[in-house]
């Protein structure tokens, strides 16, 4: 896991710390993120990351794994 891996990862356990990122395969289709959490999610990526996510780029796919949302934000 890469820097930026390590921040998402910490950002995801500090919204759901008892969540089990580690062994999913997908997070919204495993039911550890919700769309609160996403928001949640994207608001912490920005302060941290100085990037807006885009209403458009808010999908599952995109918020499936920490190497997706990593991918994202190369995006933006």
């Amino acid at each position: 896991m890469n820097e930026k891996e390590q921040e998402i990862f910490s950002l995801l356990k500090e919204i759901k710390p008892d969540a089990d990122f580690e062994n999913s395969a997908h997070f919204v289709e495993d039911f550890l993120l919700d769309s609160f959490d996403v928001i949640t999610l994207c608001d912490r990526i920005a302060e941290r990351f100085g990037k807006e996510i885009a209403l458009d780029d808010i999908t599952a796919d995109n918020f499936s794994s920490v190497k997706s949302i990593a991918a994202l934000l190369e995006d933006v």
